[in-house]
């Protein structure tokens, strides 16, 4: 591939357009289990070897339960600010801003991952491909792609690899510099201190191995968590790491006996909907 006459000009293009599909697919930024049917689909398309698409989608249905119980705990707190009612508004905006600025980063993360998967299948090994997608991610995409055209497994450190190389990317880039804005801009300082201590508990994870954190802010606390979420995965299965999907009841009905025709039918709607063409999917 590398030696095809696509310029700089089509690479540009083309991821463009990638990052075009992906945001259309991304939908508004309430949409996590919209994100997390796209992200399901990418983990199968790789062959089960790009997990971090698969763990993103625990995390957004996760997250669709924690933001609903939060908007509520947040209801009964401000309570106590019934008699300064503007007091009270503020707070509610508050939380409410804080917790879109959650979903934000969630469908920001989302876009670089479809794109970068999407693009990196038809022209990763393209001279000029790393002006679009860093070169570590890159050279772990292209391993995975690689495997998948020859039919071959990617062996347990070699998904590693992939996993870490994304997460590490994306906390560096996209996640830590929007959580620090978010809690920077969040007053409620006692509301604040709870939402940044999350006990999270992926479906796939036993209770014991829950993930208390002392400071979401934190980005180290943030890597050493997920690493530890994707050791969970690899020591419980990734087959079963799947199919605890459906225990978060965000998928339609029949989800996985029909996984691949839900997401065309999702996206091929979603597409109809935009003016301009998207490429087809893989």
């Amino acid at each position: 591939m590398a030696g095809s006459g696509v310029g700089a000009g089509g690479l540009a293009r083309d991821y463009a357009a990638a990052r075009r599909e992906a945001e259309i697919l991304a939908g508004d930024t309430g949409d996590l289990a919209q994100r997390a049917l796209a992200y399901h689909h990418l983990f199968r398309h790789s062959g089960g070897h790009h997990a971090f698409p698969l763990l993103a989608a625990h995390g957004a249905l996760w997250a669709r339960g924690y933001f609903a119980w939060g908007a509520q705990a947040g209801a009964a707190l401000s309570l106590s600010a019934l008699h300064r009612p503007a007091l009270r508004r503020a707070r509610l905006a508050g939380l409410a801003g804080f917790a879109e600025a959650f979903r934000a980063i969630n469908r920001r993360v989302f876009v670089e991952v479809y794109a970068s998967y999407r693009f990196t299948l038809a022209h990763g090994e393209r001279a000029g491909a790393e002006a679009h997608v860093d070169p570590v991610l890159l050279d772990a995409l292209n391993r995975c792609h690689h495997a998948g055209r020859r039919m071959t497994t990617l062996g347990s450190d070699e998904r590693a690899h992939l996993f870490e190389a994304f997460f590490r990317w994306e906390q560096r880039m996209v996640v830590a510099p929007a959580v620090a804005a978010a809690a920077a801009g969040f007053a409620w300082e006692p509301v604040r201190r709870l939402a940044l201590r999350p006990a999270i508990r992926f479906a796939y994870m036993p209770r014991r191995d829950t993930l208390h954190f002392a400071d979401f802010a934190d980005t180290n606390e943030r890597i050493e968590k997920g690493l530890r979420a994707f050791a969970l995965a690899e020591a419980v299965g990734w087959g079963t790491v799947e199919a605890r999907l459906s225990r978060y009841g965000a998928l339609p009905a029949g989800f996985f006996a029909a996984a691949g025709t839900a997401f065309h039918a999702t996206r091929a709607r979603l597409v109809a909907a935009e003016a301009g063409a998207v490429p087809q999917p893989a």
